[in-house]
C-alpha cells in the first residue's frame, strides 16, 4: 500500500498487498474465477472446514449468492484499501458461533487457528499451479512475493502470524503435512465435485439473462456440472487431488492445456471492463488518477 494509505489506517490495522504486486494482478482477473472452486474444494476436504460448511453454509441452497458474496468479500482483501481490514473483522465476527463435531469425532469451531489458516492457505498452491495453465509459470522471484502477500492477506483476516508458515520453505512441509494427515472426499467435496446434483439456476445479473438461463436450465446444468468438476480437479495442484482421491486422467490433463492456451491468448487482449471484476477495475482506475509523487531528491520535490 502506498504511504499516504497507510498513513490514513488505523494503527492497528493490517495493510494490504500493494497496488503493482503480484495479487494486484491476479486476485481481479476473470481467470480467477475458473480457480475458485479448486481452492474451495481443497479447503472443505479438512474434515473440521467440511463440517462447518456442512451444517452452517447456504451453498446448497443459495450457491449464487454466497458465491457473489464470497467473491466480493475475496476482492476487498486486496482491493479494498482501509474497508480490507474491516472486511477482515467481520468474516471473523460471521465465524464466531460456528462450531460442531467433524466427521473424525472432533469438536471444531471454524475461528481455530488451525483450521481458519488452511482455509487461508490453500489460495498460495492454487495460484501457484493453476498459473501454469492460465497465465505463465511463476519465477522464483514472483513465487517469493505472492507468498509475502498472501501472509499479509492473511492479517486482514485475522490470521497471526504464529499459525501461518513465514517463508516459502516453510510452507511445503505444512503444506504436506495436512494433506497427509487431514484431507478427504468430506461430503462437500463429493458435492462440488459430482456431476448429478440439483443445482438452482443463476439468480444474479441481468434480468433477461437469468430468464434465458431459467428457461434452458435443464439443458445446460449437466454441462456445467462437468465443466465445474473439470475445473476444480485440474486446477487443484496434484498432490492435494491425489490426497482427496480426485481422479484425473491423461486426456483431462491434454484438455486442460489446450484450455489454457486460448485463455492466455484471449484474456489478455480484453477491454478492461471485460477482464477485471468490478472492485478490481475500480481500485486501478482510481491509482491512474492518483496524482503521481515527486520521489525525494527528484524533480519537482521540496527536498
Amino acid at each position: 500500500m502506498s504511504r499516504p494509505q497507510e498513513a490514513g489506517s488505523a494503527p492497528q490495522d493490517p495493510v494490504p498487498p500493494p497496488p503493482g504486486g503480484v495479487l494486484w494482478s491476479l486476485a481481479g482477473d476473470i481467470r480467477g474465477l475458473l480457480m475458485l472452486p479448486a481452492a474451495l474444494t481443497m479447503q472443505v476436504a479438512h474434515p473440521a472446514v467440511g463440517a462447518g460448511v456442512d451444517e452452517h453454509s447456504v451453498f446448497r441452497t443459495d450457491p449464487w449468492g454466497r458465491g457473489e458474496r464470497s467473491l466480493r468479500s475475496l476482492q476487498l482483501w486486496v482491493y479494498g484499501g482501509e474497508a480490507a481490514a474491516e472486511e477482515g473483522r467481520r468474516l471473523r465476527r460471521l465465524h464466531r458461533t460456528i462450531q460442531g463435531t467433524d466427521t473424525r469425532g472432533r469438536r471444531y469451531h471454524a475461528l481455530t487457528p488451525e483450521y481458519y489458516a488452511w482455509v487461508h492457505a490453500t489460495g498460495f498452491p492454487v495460484y501457484r499451479h493453476a498459473a501454469r495453465y492460465l497465465y505463465r509459470p511463476f519465477t522464483e522471484a514472483q513465487e517469493r512475493r505472492l507468498y509475502v502477500e498472501w501472509l499479509r492477506v492473511g492479517r486482514v483476516l485475522g490470521i497471526h502470524d504464529r499459525d501461518m508458515p513465514g517463508t516459502v520453505e516453510e510452507f511445503w512441509p505444512y503444506y504436506r503435512k495436512v494433506l497427509a494427515d487431514e484431507l478427504e472426499p468430506t461430503a462437500v467435496v463429493q458435492d462440488l465435485t459430482a456431476t448429478d446434483r440439483d443445482v438452482p439456476p443463476p439468480d444474479r445479473g441481468p434480468l433477461p439473462l437469468r430468464l434465458l438461463l431459467r428457461a434452458f436450465w435443464p439443458v445446460i446444468l449437466p454441462r456445467f456440472l462437468r465443466i465445474r468438476r473439470f475445473l476444480t480437479i485440474g486446477l487443484m495442484p496434484p498432490e492435494a487431488r491425489e490426497a482427496i482421491g480426485l481422479p484425473w486422467t491423461a486426456g483431462q490433463e491434454r484438455r486442460l492445456r489446450r484450455l489454457g492456451r486460448v485463455v492466455r491468448v484471449v484474456v489478455p487482449v480484453l477491454p478492461e471492463r471485460l477482464r477485471y471484476l468490478p472492485l478490481a477495475r475500480a481500485a486501478r482506475q482510481a491509482r491512474r488518477a492518483a496524482p503521481v509523487m515527486p520521489k525525494p531528491g527528484a524533480p519537482g520535490s521540496s527536498e
